[in-house]
């Protein structure tokens, strides 16, 4: 890594990061194992938090959060397909994956870190109540039956 300069962000020089991405495996291969590797290496240097009023708000502990797992998936996963085009992959990248999500995921009111602002808060999953049975049919074995798996009649 190169030396840092006063006031740098700590990560990856842009250098360093095209290095690494024109280095890496082949197309159809992963460049990370998994979310976490991504997220650890790549993401959180990509995406600061800024500072207490940056009006986002981040868990050290994402992976507790289904959401923010789901969320940051997706986002890894994109990233994964999307390096490989070398015109418009990391624009379509940025705006229309890692943008939206993280404006959700970092979103202080309705984001998944919301109740997170002094450590991790474990959130409470909707309420459900009791449905009658037989009010839904198994879907599944519908698809099995037909050729448009949209077909809900």
């Amino acid at each position: 890594m190169a030396a840092q300069l006063p006031g740098e962000e700590i990560g990856e020089s842009p250098a360093e990061i095209q290095q690494d991405e024109l280095g890496t495996a082949n197309e159809g291969q992963l460049f990370y194992s998994n979310v976490l590797e991504f997220v650890a290496d790549r993401f959180r240097y990509l995406v600061p938090l800024s500072g207490p009023d940056s009006g986002r708000v981040w868990c050290p502990s994402w992976f507790r959060h289904a959401q923010a797992l789901s969320r940051l998936d997706s986002v890894w996963r994109a990233w994964e397909f999307l390096r490989f085009e070398p015109s418009l992959g990391m624009s379509n990248w940025w705006l229309h994956h890692a943008d939206p999500q993280v404006r959700a995921l970092m979103d202080p009111v309705t984001g998944p870190f919301a109740h997170c602002v002094d450590g991790h808060r474990a959130e409470e999953p909707l309420p459900l109540d009791d449905v009658p049975d037989g009010l839904f049919d198994d879907q599944r074995l519908k698809w099995l039956q037909t050729s448009n798996p949209f077909d809900l009649s």
